[in-house]
């Protein structure tokens, strides 16, 4: 299965969860093939991304908590954005790198496709925010960039799941 089908699938599978639906009674068994991969949570490399992406994280909250009020407002430029995009550069390598390894080592879970997913987006977001031409635009721009820095340290601390 490619990781976007993985993506997708793995998309549709949270959006259909609620919690009504768990408490309506018990799930049928379902035999789940093979076993939970080792978690990477402790591994340098992926530590390193957590850091960072809980940093920029913090600092894009930062840059919507200070955009001028005025919703239709002509979009501001935002104080040291060109390093803040260096720094979104770096992070979206070190989750292609995550990818690479994971890809090497055989993993057949998810994380690896999310990472490469990740890697990908973080770059259209920062675009997004950049080519915002109202504060309203620019605010949900730095809101989808907050929500996948977030996807981007839960994933990796998340315990593992068995393959699909």
């Amino acid at each position: 299965m490619s990781c976007d089908a993985v993506a997708f699938s793995a998309m549709l599978w949270l959006a259909s969860f609620s919690p009504d639906a768990a408490q309506a009674g018990p799930a049928p068994a379902v035999v789940q093939p093979g076993q939970a991969p080792p978690s990477v949570a402790g591994e340098p490399l992926f530590i390193d991304i957590v850091g960072r992406a809980k940093k920029l994280k913090a600092q894009t909250e930062a840059y919507r908590a200070a955009l001028p009020k005025d919703p239709a407002g002509v979009a501001q430029a935002l104080k040291g954005w060109d390093a803040f995009g260096l720094k979104i550069g770096e992070l979206s390598d070190l989750d292609m790198k995550g990818h690479v390894t994971l890809k090497a080592r055989g993993a057949v879970d998810d994380l690896k496709c999310i990472l490469r997913g990740i890697s990908q987006d973080l770059p259209e977001k920062l675009k997004a925010v950049s080519e915002a031409k109202t504060v309203k635009d620019q605010d949900l721009a730095l809101r989808d960039m907050v929500y996948l820095l977030n996807d981007n340290v839960e994933v990796i601390t998340a315990p593992p799941q068995p393959a699909a």
